[in-house]
């Protein structure tokens, strides 16, 4: 296995990584394998499908995003970049926030979770494929080809996927998207002809001017910041990059700033040092991509092993779906963090999507609700849409009632010491002709990289399917635009987002 580049606690890091980012970029460290550039494009894929959706279905954040991004019209093709479904030229800030809140609206993009099997790093932060639109802006600007483009990809989730490694940012109550700014800083910088002083800088000012706070993912219901969180840092990151490529000079050294949130939050012990090692694939097929997840609907990742536990226990007991009334309870214990997010209290009465999304309660008996009306259970049949989470759906008398049978718990330490390997979670149904009927321990449900059943494309196909027909009339002609994307010329590139989103 090739050696990755290191970088010590005791060294710069973001000058290194930018050394690193420009190196990668620029074929100085060799070549990934065949099996991760495909990956890389199968998550783009699943983030298109998204962002087309949450635009068909009228999402209120990728909405005015979208529109903001309209008043900031370029008519310079070096100087702009597209929006998904469009061909207007518009701020690459603003094409990056516009198109990567479309792809998060509906939290339903692949997630890492911040471990490392083969160097045991869990610092288990959590993390989205939200940030391709930077890369892809990046490289219609450049003139870039398809096996640029994707090589870029590579590169964001790679220093983001093994930054959520080393340190997890939720543990001092700030969002994950700190992780992916700092990539897009660098990803951008480097992408539009940066040095390694002028991305240090831009990783510098992200870090230094803009940390936002989990508040965005807390309270009583969640609001549009949520699922915009990670396209407004990363709006902030291409600015970042671009005033350091005019000349701005930022902080310098930002890992060991002793004021900067990763020294002050974890103090190194002694001067001089982060407080993290940080390892950077630049060849073969140990990237952090391939140890990301797909969701196959649109449900908080965490969520994905008590789905996987219902479906399995709905398949091996189809007369469950017989009678509602004879379900009594239904118990579900799971790990933390996961308990605390969505099982917080707040999240048992959702009253909006974005709290719906992130409440177990709601989720799981949204499923129920459907394997019950169609007397059928299984991944494709149950893949939750839009149409689960809007406000009919929401305040469905039966999914209220499904609810309020649900008893969600702490697995305790034998569920949290499996986690960031797995989502260990177990499901039991209390039914009063079937009696107790329980799952086996979850650890990697369908759509986890570690899942061996082999049908993760066939799932991924649907999944792009069901979210693409919701905005465009032909699925085969987006399927053909966003596939193949490596033998892609540059002029492909710059015309990849000229295609009809359906919208309200």
């Amino acid at each position: 296995m090739p050696d990755p580049v290191f970088l010590s606690r005791d060294q710069n890091q973001a000058r290194g990584i930018a050394r690193y980012t420009l190196d990668f970029l620029n074929d100085r460290l060799g070549e990934p394998d065949d099996a991760v550039y495909a990956k890389v494009e199968q998550f783009h894929l699943d983030s298109v499908a998204c962002a087309v959706a949450a635009l068909a279905a009228g999402m209120n954040a990728p909405v005015v995003l979208r529109q903001e991004a309209l008043s900031y019209p370029v008519s310079d093709p070096s100087q702009g970049a597209a929006l998904l479904g469009s061909t207007s030229l518009v701020a690459p800030e603003k094409a990056v926030v516009a198109n990567s809140a479309a792809a998060r609206e509906l939290d339903a993009n692949g997630t890492n979770f911040g471990y490392n099997p083969r160097t045991g790093d869990a610092a288990g932060e959590f993390g989205h494929n939200d940030f391709y639109p930077v890369a892809l802006a990046a490289a219609q600007m450049q003139q870039w080809d398809g096996r640029r483009l994707l090589k870029a990809m590579i590169c964001l989730d790679e220093i983001r996927g093994r930054l959520a490694e080393v340190f997890a940012l939720k543990n001092h109550k700030i969002d994950h998207v700190v992780h992916g700014a700092i990539a897009s800083a660098a990803v951008y910088a480097a992408m539009q002809g940066g040095t390694e002083e002028q991305i240090e800088s831009a990783i510098g000012m992200t870090v230094a001017h803009y940390i936002p706070f989990r508040a965005i993912r807390a309270g009583h219901q969640l609001s549009d910041s949520k699922g915009a969180s990670a396209a407004i840092s990363t709006e902030a990151a291409v600015l970042s990059a671009r005033r350091a490529l005019r000349g701005f000079v930022g902080p310098a050294d930002i890992f060991r700033n002793p004021q900067a949130i990763f020294c002050l939050m974890e103090p190194p012990g002694q001067p001089d040092l982060s407080p993290f090692d940080l390892q950077l694939s630049g060849e073969g097929s140990d990237f952090a991509v391939m140890q990301m997840h797909f969701k196959l609907g649109l449900y908080e990742h965490q969520s994905a092993g008590a789905i996987q536990g219902l479906i399995d226990l709905l398949c091996a007991n189809p007369a469950l779906l017989d009678d509602v009334g004879q379900l009594e309870k239904i118990r579900i214990a799971i790990y933390e963090p996961a308990f605390s997010i969505i099982g917080d209290p707040a999240k048992r009465d959702p009253q909006t999507r974005q709290s719906a999304d992130h409440s177990m309660v709601y989720i799981i008996a949204a499923l129920l609700r459907k394997a019950l009306q169609q007397k059928r259970a299984g991944w494709k049949e149950l893949t939750l849409v839009p149409a689960d989470y809007d406000d009919q759906t929401l305040f469905d008398p039966l999914t209220r009632d499904l609810m309020q049978r649900i008893e969600f718990v702490h697995g305790g330490p034998e569920y949290d010491a499996r986690y960031p390997d797995g989502i260990p979670t177990r499901v039991e149904l209390t039914h009063r002709t079937l009696g107790v009927l329980g799952s086996p321990l979850v650890m990697y449900p369908e759509g986890h990289a570690r899942n061996q059943s082999g049908r993760l494309d066939e799932f991924v196909a649907h999944k792009f399917r069901t979210l693409a027909a919701l905005g465009v009339d032909d699925v085969d002609a987006l399927l053909a635009r966003f596939s193949g994307l490596r033998d892609r010329s540059p002029a492909e590139i710059r015309d990849l987002c000229n295609f009809t989103i359906q919208q309200p």
